[in-house]
C-alpha cells in the first residue's frame, strides 16, 4: 500500500509520524508542525484515497495502513520513530505498537478507541458515500469533529471543504477499516509507552473508550483537552501541542 507523505523539520532530528483521521489529510496537522518540527523530523502521511495517496485497490484495513507506514519508514531509512495518530490514525498507532514494537519508541493515541461505533454504522456510511460522494458526510462531520463554538471557524470550514474533495472510494474503504477494527484483545501487546489524549466534548469517543485504553495498555497515561470535540488537535492546538511535547520530553530516548 503506497501512502503519500510530507516531511518537515531538520534532516538529522528524530522522526515523529503524524497519522490523520478518517476524512482528513496531512493538513490536519498544520497547527502542530511548527511546534513539533523544532524538535523532530515530522513525517505526515495520507490514508488510502485521501490527499495525495492513490485510491485503494481493494479492501483497506488498519493493519494494511500500518504496513504501509512501515514501508514508508523503510523507504526513508528510518529504523525507529515516535508516532502520534488521531481517530483512524490512532488505530494505526495501536496496531504498530503491538505488531512492530521495535519500530515505535513512543506513542500518542488521540481521540480514538480500541473500537469505535458499530461495524453496521460504518458500512452504512461507506455505502452512502459510494452512492452520493463525500459531500453527504459534511454536516455529520461538522457535529462530530468540532464543538458548536468552533464549527464555523475558518479552520473548521477549511477541513470540511477538504472532506468534500476526498475520493469517495478512499473514504468508504477507510470507513470500513474503522468499522472492522477491534483491538480489545491486543491492547496488552502494545509495547511502547502511550499517552492517550482525548477531547472532553468528543461525541465519538466516550469516557469508557478512554478508560479501556488507559487500563488495557501496559504503560499508559491520559491527557484531557477541554473545550474540544473529535479533532482536539485542531480545536485546541496550543494545549494539545504542549501536552504532547511535555510527554515526549518525559520520555527522552536514552
Amino acid at each position: 500500500m503506497r501512502l503519500g507523505y510530507r516531511l518537515d523539520g531538520g534532516a538529522g532530528a528524530p522522526v515523529l509520524v503524524l497519522s490523520p483521521s478518517l476524512g482528513t489529510t496531512t493538513s490536519l496537522w498544520d497547527l502542530q508542525v511548527p511546534a513539533f518540527a523544532e524538535r523532530f523530523r515530522v513525517l505526515r502521511h495520507d490514508h488510502p484515497g485521501h490527499g495525495v495517496s492513490p485510491p485503494p485497490d481493494g479492501a483497506v484495513t488498519v493493519a494494511g495502513i500500518g504496513t504501509g507506514v512501515l514501508d514508508l519508514l523503510d523507504e526513508l531509512g528510518v529504523e525507529q520513530a515516535s508516532f502520534c495518530g488521531t481517530s483512524l490514525g490512532g488505530m494505526v498507532g495501536m496496531w504498530l505498537g503491538a505488531n512492530a514494537p521495535e519500530r515505535i519508541d513512543r506513542l500518542v493515541l488521540c481521540c480514538t478507541g480500541a473500537a469505535l461505533g458499530t461495524p453496521e454504522t460504518y458500512r452504512e456510511r461507506a455505502a452512502l458515500v459510494r452512492a452520493e460522494g463525500t459531500r453527504v458526510t459534511v454536516e455529520g462531520a461538522r457535529e462530530r469533529w468540532f464543538t458548536p463554538a468552533f464549527s464555523g471557524s475558518p479552520v473548521a470550514r477549511g477541513l470540511l471543504a477538504e472532506l468534500e474533495c476526498i475520493s469517495p472510494e478512499g473514504y468508504a474503504a477507510c470507513c470500513e477499516a474503522v468499522g472492522s477494527f477491534d483491538f480489545h484483545g491486543e491492547l496488552t501487546s502494545v509495547a511502547a509507552p502511550v499517552l492517550v489524549v482525548y477531547g472532553e466534548d468528543d461525541p465519538v469517543v466516550p469516557p469508557e473508550a478512554v478508560e479501556t485504553l488507559v487500563n488495557g495498555i501496559p504503560v499508559a497515561e491520559r491527557a484531557a483537552i477541554a473545550r474540544a470535540a473529535h479533532l482536539a488537535n485542531v480545536e485546541q492546538p496550543d494545549v494539545f501541542n504542549a501536552a504532547v511535547l511535555a510527554y515526549f520530553d518525559e520520555r527522552v530516548i536514552a
